[in-house]
């Protein structure tokens, strides 16, 4: 902004509060979760959802869990009524699960939600009104205090008057001071003050007072200090659960949530992956998957998330951004070089450390949880561009397709990979970073190949090895036969016996090929030339002594092509 701009803008202004206990807390254990996706959410949808989508979505949050569910605001539209009553009348909500619905602090809006729960075992009836002095003044026309506050009072009375005509419904009251964040605290404490006393709760029958950060005006410690003063002076405070509900205006409501639940709040409001008006609501998945990332059991099972996702994205027709934590596509996945190699390192070693103990404390590099424990699996972590370090194309090549290369082959691998990604100006594939493996180092038998070997053991007095091959170099064939103490070294030195030994073996590996069909076996040899140049060459056959041979020939071909 220009700084003419700025002049219109003012600082929130803050709390009083010296001797706050908040910044000395923890959270140790999980607070009542409430989803509003069926009311706040579903009012935000570009097109909302229908009443079959509407049913199938609360189907999925029962699932995770969710013991409160606000279901609508039955007495604004005849779709939000019906839906209500086809999940009463259908016996579609579990016993242990408590509806929530909205209502305005309107004399025939609060019958038409008392008309609309009747019969449900348990509902949580939400009034609501605006306190603060902007809203005082623009919405309701310069209204004073005590005319805002009646309004809340009115509707608590009527509330209590109305309990009895529906006796099969448990009704629990929550107040809402609508525009709190931005209400003189005073003044919030006079509201919800006045309701609780005209409902009397009791800590066996408790009520709920909603603190809403309806738009987010201040940092998140601002708004801990408003909780923790609310929770300081509210009467009945053993009978009166504290609930949070906040937006994410300043990108912030995981935090104010958080720091809201360590100033002294019971309950918290929010939405799957932050859905709501504007920058949307609280993302509750961020902050109860915040909470198991710390050992704390929260009741709400994401452990299938991606499944969880994908509904949301169908019934909302909203993607979820690829860097929305723990549950957007990129959040598993390191591009870094020094991330990857990182990661790798990371989760081999656990996979030792776990095979001791099992209860080991999770630990890898740029890994805060273990992505299995969401349903997302290590096959994504790891994408490759040009950006991509060594460890990197070694780890899709180990845990993608089977092949475990020798730690000093990987710089010459993910060197000519991350090239190629380079070339092409875009991230590799698993399959494409397979094959450019594949024909950059494996098999590779121009100008020398092997078309044919065979091995005689036990030869002389020293049991050695003799190896008679067929080769055929530049389009000419020719036989070569040499000794060695294994087949490697009896090649090496049938190709010394005519000419074409410009090196020595330094180093050679071999193993099974996970996964393998066809090619179950894979070599890797590393030569050096004469000039000190060192190359890897990988070999892969069904034979192991074969795909040592064509690894032998891979590393002599690319010293070739190297000179």
């Amino acid at each position: 902004m220009q700084a003419a701009s700025l002049k219109k803008y003012r600082p929130f202004p803050p709390i009083h509060l010296p001797d706050r206990t908040w910044p000395d807390k923890v959270i140790d254990r999980a607070p009542e979760w409430c989803s509003v996706d069926l009311r706040d959410g579903n009012q935000a949808l570009p097109q909302p959802m229908s009443v079959e989508e509407k049913l199938e979505f609360f189907d999925l949050l029962v699932g995770v869990g969710f013991k409160q569910i606000e279901v609508g605001f039955p007495s604004a539209a005849d779709t939000e009524f019906n839906f209500l009553r086809r999940l009463i009348d259908e016996n579609r909500i579990p016993d242990d699960v408590t509806i929530q619905v909205l209502v305005q602090t309107r004399d025939h809006l609060i019958r038409k939600t008392f008309d609309a729960i009747d019969g449900a075992k348990r509902a949580i009836v939400h009034i609501y009104n605006s306190t603060s002095p902007l809203q005082r003044r623009v919405t309701f026309g310069d209204a004073t205090r005590e005319s805002i506050r009646d309004i809340a009072l009115e509707g608590a009375r009527l509330v209590k008057e109305l309990v009895p005509t529906i006796p099969n419904t448990e009704v629990v009251l929550q107040y809402s001071p609508e525009s709190f964040s931005d209400t003189e605290l005073d003044f919030a404490l006079e509201c919800c003050a006045g309701v609780i006393d005209i409902w009397q709760p009791t800590p066996e029958k408790k009520m709920i007072i909603n603190l809403p950060d309806t738009v987010q005006w201040a940092t998140p410690n601002i708004h801990a200090d408003m909780i923790e003063w609310m929770s300081r002076h509210l009467p009945r405070r053993d009978s009166v659960i504290v609930s949070l509900h906040t937006h994410n205006d300043r990108g912030t409501g995981v935090a104010a949530t958080e720091l809201g639940l360590m100033a002294g709040a019971d309950r918290v409001e929010g939405t799957l992956f932050g859905n709501g008006e504007r920058t949307g609501n609280l993302d509750i998945v961020t902050v109860a998957l915040n909470m198991n990332s710390h050992g704390i059991a929260t009741g709400l099972d994401f452990s299938n998330l991606s499944t969880i996702r994908a509904v949301y994205e169908r019934v909302t027709r909203l993607p979820v951004p690829e860097r929305q934590p723990y549950a957007g596509e990129l959040v598993f996945t390191a591009f870094s070089g020094s991330h990857q190699d990182a990661i790798k390192k990371g989760l081999d070693r656990r996979a030792r450390e776990v095979a001791k103990d099992p209860d080991i404390p999770w630990g890898v590099p740029y890994l805060t949880i273990d992505p299995q424990d969401i349903g997302r699996s290590y096959e994504a972590i790891i994408r490759i561009n040009s950006q991509s370090g060594k460890g990197g194309v070694a780890y899709v090549l180990d845990r993608e397709h089977g092949f475990d290369l020798p730690k000093t082959m990987h710089p010459q691998v993910g060197k000519r990979i991350y090239d190629l990604a380079d070339e092409l100006g875009r991230e590799l594939s698993l399959d494409e970073i397979r094959e450019a493996f594949l024909r950059e180092f494996v098999n590779i038998s121009s100008p020398l190949d092997v078309t044919d070997y065979e091995l005689v053991h036990h030869v002389g007095e020293r049991g050695q090895v003799q190896c008679t091959t067929t080769i055929v170099l530049d389009g000419e064939s020719r036989q070569c036969v040499g000794t060695g103490n294994g087949p490697i070294n009896a090649f090496v030195h049938a190709l010394e016996n005519i000419g074409l030994k410009n090196f020595k073996v330094t180093d050679y590996r071999s193993h099974a090929v996970r996964g393998g069909s066809d090619a179950s076996a894979a070599a890797y040899v590393q030569v050096q030339h004469e000039d000190g140049r060192l190359l890897w060459g990988a070999g892969v056959d069904p034979s192991i002594e074969m795909a040592g041979l064509k690894a032998l020939v891979t590393a002599w071909n690319l010293l070739r092509k190297a000179e």
